[in-house]
């Protein structure tokens, strides 16, 4: 497990980090509804080349988590220049995966954010995005946020599957799950997804051209949630190279093939 000791309040959200390794800086962006924890298996293969900066976006892992909160998209690429301001990063390599890939993108369009390099996958950037499921909860979030505890329990770990290719291990189910639970993480795993509006992709696609860094898009080849065509339309207009498809793998890459993750990242340092 990635240890995140640090907190920095941010528009009011309190928001858990942690940094790893030594070298230059790379920041890594989850997506949902996962936390940092989904580069458990990714940052101890680049600490010994870069300095890793890992967070949990606002109402997700360890960040908090409250009535009423704003946890769209909307905050999210605010937060990520809050962060950088806090430690004072300028250029640092960045890698994104799906809510983490949309808040790179409106971070560097909306905020004026510069990467050294950015490997972005499965990433939540082009319409059109958000499943029956998603729009479901959407019409209904309070019924689902009061629904009983088993019930939950049972819709998420089979939610939290459909991400991946391969079975998900108990460890890895435990990990993901554990933020969701309870009085607190219950409300707030619907609350995520009642609040995905595609109008904060929408407000940027429109802009994207190729970014001032090099950019490496990657995806996996049995993504269900994101199909494998919105990465190559989305490197055609971000990227001077193709998609990289990812065999054998699903939306979580993380979890099916890390070491292609970690391969990407390092060709792409190497090349600095």
């Amino acid at each position: 497990m990635l240890d995140l000791p640090h907190t920095t309040l941010i528009q009011g959200n309190a928001v858990r980090w942690g940094r790893f390794g030594s070298g230059p800086p790379l920041v890594a962006i989850h997506g949902t509804p996962f936390s940092s924890q989904v580069w458990r298996r990714i940052v101890p293969a680049l600490t010994d080349r870069r300095t890793v900066y890992c967070f949990d976006l606002v109402g997700y892992g360890q960040s908090e988590m409250r009535d009423g909160q704003d946890v769209s998209l909307g905050v999210q690429n605010r937060v990520l220049a809050a962060l950088f301001k806090e430690w004072g990063l300028q250029r640092p390599d960045v890698l994104a995966h799906d809510f983490g890939g949309a808040t790179a993108l409106r971070a560097y369009f909306l905020d004026g954010l510069r990467y050294a390099s950015l490997t972005i996958f499965d990433a939540v950037a082009l319409a059109p995005w958000g499943s029956p499921f998603v729009q479901h909860v959407r019409q209904h979030e309070q019924a689902f946020a009061a629904m009983p505890d088993y019930m939950h329990r049972a819709l998420l770990r089979a939610y939290l599957q459909t991400a991946a290719h391969q079975p998900l291990s108990e460890e890895a189910l435990s990990v993901y799950c554990a933020p969701w639970l309870g009085a607190t993480g219950q409300p707030a795993f619907y609350r995520q997804i009642a609040q995905m509006d595609p109008r904060y992709t929408d407000e940027v696609q429109g802009s994207y051209r190729a970014l001032d860094c090099p950019v490496q898009v990657l995806w996996g080849e049995q993504d269900q949630w994101i199909p494998p065509g919105q990465g190559v339309a989305l490197a055609a207009l971000i990227s001077d190279r193709p998609c990289l498809p990812v065999a054998g793998a699903g939306h979580l890459v993380q979890e099916d093939r890390p070491e292609a993750i970690v391969a990407a990242v390092l060709k792409q340092i190497a090349a600095a």
